[in-house]
């Protein structure tokens, strides 16, 4: 098999000029929002429907919300009251995506030049970023690129 690539990205605080831009100059086929709630007006332009409208008129994009890779509500709640540390959120997110097999839900062929959507801006702290690595330890020959 050949190698797949696997972008990232984070809006917060990102303009959509930006945003689309960046998707589009890095040949990104599809956006995989792993957002467990996908109407946030945070950025007005990533509401889900809008979203999936703008990615396909500005750039040929093509859109999917898959709650299977984004944290449950309980594990996100845990987070969010912090609960929990970041080193202990990512060891049980990574446990529950092997829960679910998620590995088995997507093939390295359609993700190869899907970017993983996220509302944080940098991947260090966001499970977009244990999405990605996870599924590359799962598959072969996968590179990570985070935009």
């Amino acid at each position: 098999m050949k190698g797949i690539t696997i972008f990232t990205i984070g809006f917060a605080s990102r303009r959509a000029e930006d945003f689309f831009t960046t998707l589009s100059e890095n040949g990104v086929r599809w956006v995989c929002d792993v957002r467990l709630h996908n109407t946030s007006q945070l950025m007005g332009y990533t509401k889900k429907d809008d979203l999936a409208y703008f990615l396909w008129k500005i750039g040929g994009i093509g859109y999917r919300h898959l709650t299977a890779l984004a944290p449950s509500e309980e594990l996100f709640a845990r987070m969010k009251e912090k609960e929990m540390d970041w080193d202990t959120f990512a060891r049980e997110f990574l446990i529950l995506l092997s829960k679910r097999g998620v590995e088995k839900l997507l093939s390295p062929v359609q993700m190869n030049r899907a970017c993983l959507l996220c509302r944080e801006l940098l991947p260090d702290r966001c499970h977009r970023r244990l999405v990605a690595e996870y599924l590359k330890k799962k598959w072969v020959k996968v590179e990570i690129r985070h935009l």
